[in-house]
Order: structure tokens, then C-alpha cells, then sequence
């Protein structure tokens, strides 16, 4: 197998029971980095240090991730012009700092009975945002509001 020394030098080919050995002479453990390579690749290392650095490395990329954030916005069925060029914008943000974004409608009493006015308004909604989206939810409706999820492009 092919050794690393703790501070990355490499010590070349080496038996398992030689890199075993020589890990053990400096009170560190053996580990296997990358057991598919030809030949597998072990470092001589503190597994706690090691393990402690990984799950750290870990939660740092967890930070800057914001895939499973959603933001909602809700509409009325009979929204203004600026007000919805207004909501849209706030929607444009959110994509741009890689929300995923749910535009809701929410319907009252009899606004129900026009179920076509939201899914038309969703559509006028879709056309204002330009495209820089991917629309992973087609508009549903569930309840007294229908609903589509929009997502930022890869």
C-alpha cells in the first residue's frame, strides 16, 4: 500500500504490516484513505485529529448550503399590478440568493368558485420572473390555496 506521513510526505510502497508497525513506533494509528486505489492508499494519523476535521470540513459545507430552505410568498386572486410587480421582485431575490420560492394564492369564500383567475395569475406570475428559474411544482391546489414551487437554476 502507499504511505503518507502525518504532514502529507509520502514514504512510498510499503507492506501492510511494515505501515502497521511504523504507525504504532510513533503512537498514531494506520488509516485507509482510499481503499479502491491501485494500490490503496493509507496515512499514518490521529484518528480522533482526523475524524474531529472531517466532521468539521462536514458542518462547514452544511453552512453555505441552503437547498432545503423555501421561502413563501402569498397572493390574493385580485392582487394589483404594482403590488404583484412588487411581490415578484422580492421572488426574483430569493432565487438570486438560491431560495427555492413557493407562490402561493389564497382564495376567500366565493373566490373559490374561480379556481382558473389563480392558475391564470400563477402563469402572469411565471412570465414576470424571466426565466431565471426552474419550476419544480406545477401549480396545485390543495385546500383553499394553490400552490407551485420554483427553484434557482444550477
Amino acid at each position: 500500500m502507499r504511505l503518507i506521513d502525518e504532514d502529507g510526505t509520502q514514504l512510498g510502497i510499503r507492506s501492510i504490516h511494515e505501515a502497521l508497525s511504523m504507525a504504532q513506533a510513533r503512537g498514531s494509528d494506520l488509516l485507509e484513505i482510499a481503499p479502491g486505489a491501485t494500490p490503496p492508499v493509507a496515512k499514518i494519523a490521529d484518528y480522533s485529529k482526523f475524524r474531529y476535521e472531517r466532521e468539521k470540513r462536514i458542518k462547514e459545507s452544511r453552512k453555505h448550503q441552503k437547498a432545503g430552505l423555501v421561502k413563501e410568498i402569498r397572493f390574493r386572486v385580485m392582487i394589483g399590478d404594482h403590488d404583484l410587480k412588487t411581490k415578484v421582485g422580492h421572488a426574483k431575490e430569493f432565487i438570486d440568493e438560491r431560495y427555492k420560492v413557493r407562490m402561493t394564492v389564497v382564495f376567500r369564500g366565493r373566490e373559490m368558485e374561480h379556481r382558473q383567475l389563480g392558475v391564470n395569475l400563477l402563469n402572469r406570475i411565471k412570465e414576470l420572473m424571466e426565466g431565471n428559474f426552474v419550476l419544480e411544482q406545477e401549480p396545485a391546489l390543495e385546500g383553499n390555496r394553490m400552490s407551485m414551487l420554483i427553484a434557482p437554476r444550477k
